[in-house]
């Protein structure tokens, strides 16, 4: 009579035992999937409150990384794909990028980083800690990583049509490739940005947004790439701290180096994207040619390129039909809202998107862009920069 009832405790046991195995595959599971994000953002958080990049520190993160999320090749390996190093692809401060081949036979592109000190490493770790974590469409796609003694180099996706600085040095490029073609190029640009401030599990502040770093795949998607200079927080900030100023002269927006303005934030990423979208439908092109005709050649008038911009804006042609017209002007319309000096009076990346989707009707008229430089700033800034290098993407703090 016994019997029932202790082969029924058993059963309870059992069945007691299999719940907590279950429980315990499942957070396993759970711990596994979200390790990668967990071992970067701690990286992240760990290296705000370091002053220089520790190198076996550095070293001990690579290797996690190794382990969890992407290859890491040898120097060897890298000559090997490159076949040493004979095709360059171009050139900047920080190293160079050549053409080569995975050996399962994919085209890549490897940027060979120049040397292993402070500044370069750290960007270097920034960036394997940012996109090697995410995917998206319209976000370069880093397939490995080389860190073997002082040999450093990242490891991309191969993008055939170069950068969209090169699409834009190309003469009359709304004619070459049609101005629909940049607004989809520019919408595409919009949507990478737009998930890296609200799809990702961290907010992702991106701060050197320009053409060059805008690459184009063979059928002209664009893909946003270097994120040496990114910084992750948490979307329950509204805005980072930073000890000192990044971007490039021309995108940056002002709050970067002007604190009085606030601090930065994911609008920062939005005017920068403002700018790009203005020199997309060649204003800095033609700005450029009539100030140079006008001044001798003079740089420092660039500072009234806003001011200029609005100006063509407000010259509404009456009972114009052309779509290119009408597709030119709206990028500049939203252009002129992203560059706002006021963080809260540009749009989200989300409302970029739907702008740039909608009729030119229904977006507002901008205000007209406050001057942000006096002229002698202007130049105060270029001799800073010079003095880092012509393609340097560091800004000293004022």
């Amino acid at each position: 009579m016994c019997r029932p009832k202790l082969s029924q405790v058993h059963k309870i046991i059992i069945g007691v035992a299999c719940g907590i195995f279950s429980i315990v595959v499942i957070v396993a599971l759970l711990v596994y999937k979200n390790r990668a994000s967990l071992i970067s953002t701690a990286y992240l958080k760990k290296k705000k409150n370091q002053t220089t990049l520790d190198g076996p520190n550095a070293e001990e993160f690579i290797k996690t990384y190794r382990s969890n999320l992407l290859s890491n090749y040898s120097y060897n390996d890298i000559k090997k794909m490159t076949n040493g190093f004979k095709d360059k692809l171009g050139e900047g401060g920080y190293g160079n990028v050549y053409k080569g081949k995975l050996f399962d036979g994919r085209i890549i592109a490897v940027k060979l980083l120049k040397s292993a000190d402070i500044i370069i490493g750290d960007n270097f770790i920034t960036e394997v800690a940012t996109i090697g974590r995410i995917h998206h469409f319209n976000v370069i796609n880093l397939l490995g990583f080389c860190w073997d003694g002082s040999k450093q180099a990242l490891i991309y996706e191969y993008m055939p049509n170069g950068s969209l600085k090169d699409l834009l040095s190309k003469e009359e490029a709304e004619n070459s490739v049609g101005i629909a073609k940049l607004l989809e190029i520019a919408i595409g640009v919009a949507q990478g940005i737009e998930y890296l401030h609200n799809g990702c599990e961290s907010r992702i502040l991106h701060l050197d947004i320009k053409p060059q770093n805008v690459l184009l795949d063979q059928s002209l998607n664009p893909k946003i790439s270097d994120f040496g200079l990114a910084k992750v927080y948490s979307r329950d900030h509204s805005y980072v701290t930073m000890t000192s100023a990044r971007g490039t002269i021309g995108f940056i927006a002002p709050e970067i180096f002007m604190r009085n303005l606030g601090n930065p934030s994911h609008k920062s990423n939005v005017y920068s994207y403002g700018m790009l979208l203005l020199e997309m439908v060649g204003g800095k092109q033609q700005f450029k040619q009539i100030t140079s005709f006008s001044t001798g050649g003079s740089s420092g008038t660039e500072a009234y390129f806003p001011e200029w911009i609005y100006e063509k804006v407000m010259e509404k042609m009456d009972n114009v039909v052309d779509e290119s017209y009408e597709i030119g002007r709206k990028m500049r319309m939203v252009g002129l809202w992203c560059i706002q000096m006021k963080q809260r009076d540009r749009p989200s990346m989300k409302r970029v998107v739907e702008m740039l989707s909608g009729r030119m009707e229904d977006i507002e008229m901008p205000p007209k862009p406050l001057f942000m430089f006096s002229l002698p700033r202007q130049h105060v800034f270029e001799d800073q920069i010079n003095t880092l290098g012509s393609d340097s993407n560091v800004l000293p703090s004022t």
